[in-house]
């Protein structure tokens, strides 16, 4: 769940609480440029400060930290896809958390949602699979997705599984499909799967 600019201050050392403030005041001040100016020499100041967060915020803070750095500076496509491409495994779960609020067309947010959906980092899948990819991703893509989470032991109990599964036919053949094979193999079936496959009967 996101978190406003106070509730994250409240949780904050001094130090730390002056070092956000700087921090958005930069990205504030990179949405201020003329549209088609050059770029500026080097990385901005704030997207700096967005790989340094987990230093000057702690582990504990640093991801909501870099989700409102995000949402204040409003970067384009491609500082997003640099910041998804270049962090570290928390870094790009963050970048994926913000999707939803980020200026980007479909075919600029959707690849980093894809790539994420391709790791086995439980981490980033669950970031992946939110309000974002269920806005986005198409049929096959979305359907795919929740299988990964099911393989990989991530929740799917959320509003937005809820709102595409219902009456979708093709999930819950594949859900059936999935469930058969676990049982087969003797391995468990997950929870999460008959919650999604009832779903799917709702609205049918």
């Amino acid at each position: 769940m996101l978190i406003t600019r106070e509730e994250l201050l409240a949780r904050l050392s001094p130090e730390g609480a002056d070092w956000l403030d700087l921090a958005l005041a930069e990205a504030q001040e990179a949405t201020r440029r003329a549209p088609g100016a050059p770029p500026e020499p080097g990385a901005p100041g704030w997207q700096l400060r967005f790989a340094a967060a987990g230093r000057a915020c702690g582990p504990q803070a640093a991801e909501a930290a870099r989700v409102l750095l995000l949402r204040t500076a409003c970067p384009d496509a491609a500082a997003v896809a640099r910041l998804y491409e270049r962090g570290t495994g928390a870094e790009r779960r963050a970048v994926l958390l913000a999707l939803p609020d980020l200026p980007l067309a479909p075919d600029e947010g959707v690849p980093l949602v894809e790539d994420a959906l391709r790791t086995n980092d439980t981490g980033l899948i669950a970031a992946a699979v939110g309000p974002y990819a269920a806005a986005h991703l198409d049929a096959h893509a979305w359907r795919h997705a929740i299988l990964k989470c099911l393989f990989t032991g991530v929740p799917v109990a959320t509003a937005e599984v809820a709102d595409r599964a219902r009456g979708d036919r093709e999930l819950a053949r594949m859900l059936g499909d999935f469930a058969a094979e676990r049982t087969a193999a003797g391995r468990p079936v997950p929870d999460d799967l008959d919650r999604v496959l009832a779903l799917t009967a709702e609205g049918a």
